[in-house]
């Protein structure tokens, strides 16, 4: 039986695993939090296959996306990550990325982590859209434009509604699967 999913995964067997396992998957750990920020600072303005099939590079290239250590990275390894043709050399979203690391730290310590921090936008919980096609998938929403607003009044860059939105679809925040897809309600359950 073939499997109906959301039309944007293709026929990309990496976007069909991403799609299948981890995209609208409720995610709390502030480890995985900070790996989808970073890729998805570096989607921006770009597609999202092209930064899943860079992800393994971006793991290597910033340190397993451990933000302790991108808080401290210097400006020999700023250079070093402009020279890494893995991954996107975007000057900015490298600099983004660093203090974005910073940023998430100071979050950490006063919320007691940043999966405190986010999921209170949401009462703790994923919202559940019921989407009938893509075309009801908006780029932005208030949610979006309010967690950005925060974000970037307290320090974060290339968090602009567009990307958090898609990272709140991302990591769970948000249920945007359309309701055809079998992973509909397997992601409300898991």
């Amino acid at each position: 039986m073939i499997k109906s999913r959301c039309a944007w995964c293709g026929e990309d067997p990496l976007y069909i695993s991403y799609h299948d396992h981890e995209w609208g998957v409720p995610v709390y750990s502030d480890a995985k939090l900070f790996e989808f920020l970073v890729l998805e600072t570096f989607q921006a303005g770009l597609s999202w296959i092209t930064i899943l099939r860079k992800r393994e590079n971006f793991r290597v290239a910033f340190d397993n996306f451990d933000y302790q250590k991108i808080a401290l990275y210097d400006e020999k390894k700023y250079e070093i990550l402009l020279l890494d043709a893995g991954i996107i050399r975007n000057r900015l979203k490298i600099r983004a990325t660093i203090g974005n690391a910073q940023a998430f730290i100071k979050l950490q310590q006063e919320f007691e982590s940043f999966s405190n921090y986010l999921w209170e936008f949401t009462n703790h919980k994923p919202i559940i859209n019921n989407r009938k096609n893509l075309s009801e998938v908006p780029a932005t929403t208030p949610l979006s434009d309010t967690i950005s607003k925060d974000l970037k009044k307290r320090g974060f860059k290339f968090v602009g509604s567009t990307v958090i939105y898609a990272y709140m679809q991302a990591i769970g925040m948000v249920n945007d699967h359309v309701q055809e897809c079998f992973r509909f309600k397997e992601t409300i359950i898991e």
